[in-house]
């Protein structure tokens, strides 16, 4: 027991061995959802042209909205592993 308290207490004092952990959460847990997002957008928009092909203009800029709303959440998780990097 006294070691695992020794241990916890020497990771608490060095906290900059943890930034890359860290990082590497922020930005993969971050680009899941986008990822998901993104997918889902495209198999629906294709699922749509598929049925109403003569409404191709609307199905697209829609899709192309919704992607760039996805990946502004993942830009986002990639700013936030940056902040970690160089801030904290």
């Amino acid at each position: 027991m006294s070691a695992l308290l020794s241990l916890l207490a020497q990771v608490a004092a060095e906290p900059t061995d943890l930034k890359p952990i860290g990082i590497g959460l922020a930005i993969g847990l971050g680009a899941i959802g986008p990822g998901l997002g993104i997918g889902m957008i495209a198999s629906k928009a294709m699922e749509a042209l598929g049925r109403n092909p003569e409404a191709e203009g609307k199905i697209r800029a829609n899709m192309i909205l919704g992607l760039a709303f996805a990946e502004a959440i993942a830009i986002y998780a990639l700013l936030i592993g940056i902040i970690i990097a160089f801030v904290v």
